[in-house]
């Protein structure tokens, strides 16, 4: 004979149990998605470089780009929302250096098309030292995957398809 609270112990962590073993094959049901579905960027270039200069012993470029991305295949059943991001990728002294440009986030009922021209940054491209100028940076646009169950998980554009350009030598 078991009292009332055994029995509601028992019915509750069984409901526990279940209610995690079924989000562990939600999230195992969507494993493989992102590898056969990626976002396709379009366009990603520079549109204008506003300006290139030393602020405080650092320097720091300003600058606008174009982006269409449709983020439609990155979605499923499981995806709340993509925190998109572009990056900016140039080396100094042997170090890779990312920083990030701007960002968005892609909730599953909005719109799944970015189709927007001559966006100025968010933030800047800003270097710690005065080693910006001359430089090589690639664009890169990138996406974390933010499901309702599951793990986290990152991905991006390819590096081949990325946008590069250069850096003047000289401050404007």
């Amino acid at each position: 004979m078991h009292t009332v609270w055994v029995r509601l112990n028992a019915v509750v962590f069984f409901g526990l149990t279940a209610l995690l073993g079924f989000s562990c094959l939600a999230a195992l049901s969507k494993l493989g998605h992102s590898l056969r579905h990626k976002p396709v960027v379009e366009v990603l270039k520079l549109n204008t470089l506003r300006s290139l200069k030393s602020h405080g012993g650092y320097d720091r470029a300003l600058l606008s780009f174009d982006l269409m991305v449709d983020l439609a295949p990155a979605f499923h059943w499981n995806i709340k929302q993509l925190f998109v991001y572009v990056v900016a990728i140039y080396e100094t002294e042997g170090r890779n250096n990312q920083i990030v440009l701007w960002d968005k986030i892609v909730e599953a009922d909005d719109e799944k098309v970015i189709d927007e021209k001559n966006v100025f940054v968010k933030y800047a491209l800003s270097d710690q030292s005065d080693q910006l100028r001359g430089k090589d940076v690639t664009l890169q646009l990138q996406w974390d995957h933010m499901p309702i169950t599951g793990l986290l998980y990152m991905d991006g554009q390819a590096v081949e398809s990325a946008s590069k350009f250069r850096l003047p030598a000289e401050y404007q």
